[in-house]
């Protein structure tokens, strides 16, 4: 059958599972100096659960999410706290690959709030420069736009590693980016990465992306997540996780019958983004073996 890379799944949900905290705006930067080893303990989770990839807990940790916050003046250590779980979490499960991820600027599925690439394209580079020793790919994740994409591409480009490119669509709408631009106008942006996803959006959102990013003929796959549809209370200033409900109907069969669908339609990589646990990971990992796929 095929050969799938399966990546891990929600960071930041599973450690306010796990730590029982109120979420804040920064709660997964937060938790590495609140508590440490927590964050490779869940890498470790998804590992054992059969992900072959640990992406970095690295998703928000941006200089201007940093300002005015107690986190200010800590970019580089945070980093190197993150890239250290993640490299302990693989050394302990003896194989995988670490894949640093970089989330969007100022706010997540807020396109409205990305800079102009005179200023974006500067900051992702940074913070590319600042994984790549450290990585073996880089995860360009929740691209909300044509111009995020293209802008957090060119920093990623600044460095040698392969870079995965991961477009969010309309939970309703697949065939449209959060900006609303239509899906297709980024394909030409996502030429110039080595794989293209579809991440951060609702599961039935994935299976309407993935035949548009297809016919690029690079590796594609989706990581979907299983909140409700994006409330507008989370698109207000400083969001936490609070303002999203997990939907009932996501456990890990529901959840794992979808990322199915998707190998069905070619994709080569999936896993899983916000509310998909280490028991998501693993129901998929099972039935993708069930099905003769081999997990690499």
């Amino acid at each position: 059958m095929t050969e799938i890379t399966l990546l891990d799944g929600g960071m930041g949900q599973e450690l306010i599972h796990r730590a029982g905290d109120r979420p804040t705006p920064l709660w997964s930067t937060q938790v590495m100096a609140e508590h440490p080893g927590m964050v490779q303990g869940v890498h470790a989770d998804f590992f054992a659960a059969g992900a072959t990839i640990a992406t970095t807990n690295t998703y928000a940790i941006h200089r201007d999410r940093l300002e005015d916050t107690a986190m200010e003046g800590r970019f580089e250590a945070l980093h190197a706290a993150a890239l250290a779980e993640a490299k302990a979490a693989r050394a302990a499960h003896g194989a995988g690959r670490i894949a640093g991820g970089i989330g969007p600027l100022r706010a997540s599925y807020r396109p409205d709030l990305h800079p102009e690439a005179e200023v974006a394209v500067p900051l992702f580079a940074e913070i590319a420069s600042v994984l790549a020793p450290d990585c073996d790919l880089l995860i360009l994740e929740t691209c909300a736009s044509v111009a995020h994409a293209r802008d957090a591409l060119a920093g990623a480009r600044s460095t040698d590693l392969p870079v995965w490119l991961s477009l969010t669509v309309s939970d309703t709408d697949g065939t449209r980016l959060r900006s609303d631009e239509p899906l297709a106008d980024a394909l030409e942006v996502a030429a110039g990465a080595d794989a293209v996803l579809i991440n951060c959006s609702a599961p039935e959102a994935v299976t309407q992306a993935l035949p548009i990013i297809a016919p690029l003929g690079k590796p594609f796959g989706g990581y979907a997540n299983a909140f409700e549809m994006i409330t507008e209370d989370f698109l207000k200033a400083k969001p936490t996780v609070e303002a999203l409900t997990a939907r009932r109907d996501m456990g890990p069969r529901a959840y794992a019958g979808y990322a199915l669908q998707w190998v069905g339609l070619g994709a080569t990589i999936v896993g899983g983004c916000c509310e998909v646990s280490p028991a998501h990971i693993a129901e998929l990992a099972r039935r993708l073996d069930a099905v003769g796929h081999t997990i690499v």
